[in-house]
């Protein structure tokens, strides 16, 4: 028997449905989690940053934040340093490595991006963009 479903709830489904692929797609397709993706994006815009900052604009718990720092020094894309005057505080930034890296990856989320909204002409977009930050407000 097929359950009759209100326009709202349909809505709320394709969104949970969507959220659920978005991001394992974008990391096939990227080689890069969002989270890290954000990550060096963050790097990217500035010389050095306080690693609590960075957490802060990321919007993860210290703990993921620190495991991903981890994970992109090993992979020699980003650097860590201890403030010298409070130890307490880490520094960090984009390796050259790690700068050469995010623009591919920038690259690969643009080709992301268009291949999701295939189809969708600018007003389109303009007006989905509205309408899902307007429900974001709504939290």
């Amino acid at each position: 028997m097929t359950r009759i479903v209100s326009k709202e709830e349909q809505i709320i489904n394709l969104l949970n449905v969507l959220g659920n692929k978005i991001s394992p797609k974008f990391e096939r397709c990227t080689g890069i989690s969002s989270s890290r993706f954000e990550i060096l994006h963050e790097l990217d815009q500035v010389d050095e940053i306080n690693q609590s900052m960075l957490q802060k604009i990321i919007n993860i718990d210290s703990a993921a934040i620190t495991r991903h720092l981890k994970q992109l020094e090993a992979d020699l894309m980003v650097t860590r340093r201890k403030n010298p005057e409070d130890n307490r505080v880490t520094f960090v930034r984009l390796t050259d490595h790690g700068r050469k890296q995010i623009e591919g990856y920038k690259a690969e989320k643009t080709n992301y991006i268009n291949q999701i909204l295939q189809g969708f002409n600018e007003d389109e977009v303009y007006a989905l963009a509205d309408f899902l930050e307007r429900m974001q407000n709504n939290f």
